[in-house]
């Protein structure tokens, strides 16, 4: 793996975990599509750090288990301001 694949991995981790951001809201950070930043952070950093792996896991597990609920409220606001 090239070293710069590496070090955004490393660094897009390092985000999620710091900010209990969504993968959707790292790669926007990041300017990357939401698919390479979810392999970068659930598949290429287990080979890199296993530890911050981990950390990352339990961090997407929560966000997995809340996304209906987002999604629900993101559908409330849209109808929300279309009334007014």
């Amino acid at each position: 793996m090239k070293s710069y694949i590496e070090e955004r991995a490393v660094k897009i981790t390092q985000y999620i975990i710091d900010y209990n951001a969504t993968v959707r809201q790292a790669a926007k950070k990041f300017g990357i599509s939401k698919s390479t930043a979810h392999k970068d952070c659930s598949e290429r950093i287990q080979s890199i750090n296993p530890s911050l792996a981990k950390e990352v896991r339990k961090v997407l597990d929560v966000n997995k288990s809340e996304r209906h609920i987002r999604g629900g409220m993101a559908t409330r606001e849209k109808y929300l301001h279309q009334r007014g």
